[in-house]
């Protein structure tokens, strides 16, 4: 589990022997103090090294198997892992069927600032590889989509989740609530996502108009409107979505004109919403559209 944040660090990396043809890495675009990466390999993977950032991510197929803290660990389908700061570990397929995980290196910086607890202690998972459900959904949530760069508010969201999950999963760490909810903080982000929904919004613009950090907004907003940021933001280029859809607009024109990057961004985000894809929405409304008043339930055929 080599970390892609520091030049160099795979270079300086020597495996015990030449990779398998079946061995493969997937860099996701970058955000500031975050690196995502997919990756398979078929046994060997990484001989014993550390990084200076966490290395957190889960196991997708086969069974992951790395030694950390002087005990060996084995991971599994869905299981979550978290590897600290300086830590020696390595890595290698626990079965001749290699491995395949999802990982993201977390700058320590970064993660502190998300706290938004000055001189608190970072959070310590004593247990790398478990099931905790908070932390799990906060994983699977940030490494969810490599295929594009994140947004501003998306990374926002990625590492309050991680950061409040983290948290939880310390014993050490007191617990966080929000004492009270800015109501009109978060009323004006929201004028301002609606105001730019296609273009999107900035962290810094939303920090000028609530006068809050860009993490107290996302954690204020989710006390106040039950949503992140940048969910909201989502939720309301859908609706611009199925308004063209529905007005005859081909589906690659308006998943740009909401604000989405192409048409499968969103149309992945739109079976994450209604649990179906844009098109078969349309030709459902579409057909609907043309019936005539639903008959008794003693006619129907």
């Amino acid at each position: 589990m080599a970390s892609m944040l520091n030049p160099g660090t795979t270079a300086r990396l020597e495996r015990s022997c030449g990779p398998a043809a079946s061995d493969w890495m997937r860099v996701a675009p970058s955000g500031a103090g975050l690196e995502r990466v997919e990756a398979r390999f078929a046994g060997h993977a990484f001989d014993p090294h550390r990084h200076d950032t966490y290395a957190i991510g889960f196991t997708l197929e086969g069974v992951q198997c790395f030694r950390y803290r002087g005990a060996p660990q084995r991971s599994r389908p869905g299981r979550a892992f978290v590897i600290h700061p300086d830590e020696v570990h390595d890595g290698h397929a626990g079965t001749g069927d290699g491995f395949r995980y999802r990982i993201m290196y977390l700058e320590p910086g970064a993660l502190r600032d998300a706290m938004g607890a000055a001189g608190a202690p970072l959070p310590f998972v004593r247990e790398s590889g478990w099931y905790h459900r908070a932390l799990a959904s906060a994983i699977a949530s940030a490494l969810e989509d490599l295929e594009r760069p994140l947004e501003e508010l998306q990374r926002d969201q990625i590492l309050v989740g991680l950061a409040d999950a983290l948290g939880a999963a310390d014993p050490s760490l007191p617990r966080r609530r929000v004492a009270s909810r800015h109501w009109r903080a978060v009323a004006r982000a929201r004028e301002l996502i609606d105001a730019q929904v296609a273009a999107g919004v900035g962290s810094a613009a939303l920090e000028a108009a609530t006068g809050l950090t860009r993490y107290a907004v996302a954690r204020h907003f989710r006390a106040c409107l039950g949503t992140s940021p940048y969910r909201y933001l989502v939720m309301r280029r859908l609706d611009r979505a199925r308004a063209l859809i529905r007005a005859g607009v081909p589906l690659a024109e308006a998943a740009l004109a909401s604000g989405f990057t192409d048409q499968s961004h969103m149309t992945r985000q739109f079976k994450k919403a209604y649990g179906l894809s844009p098109g078969r929405w349309a030709l459902i409304c579409d057909t609907g559209s043309h019936q005539g008043p639903a008959a008794p339930l003693g006619e129907r055929t």
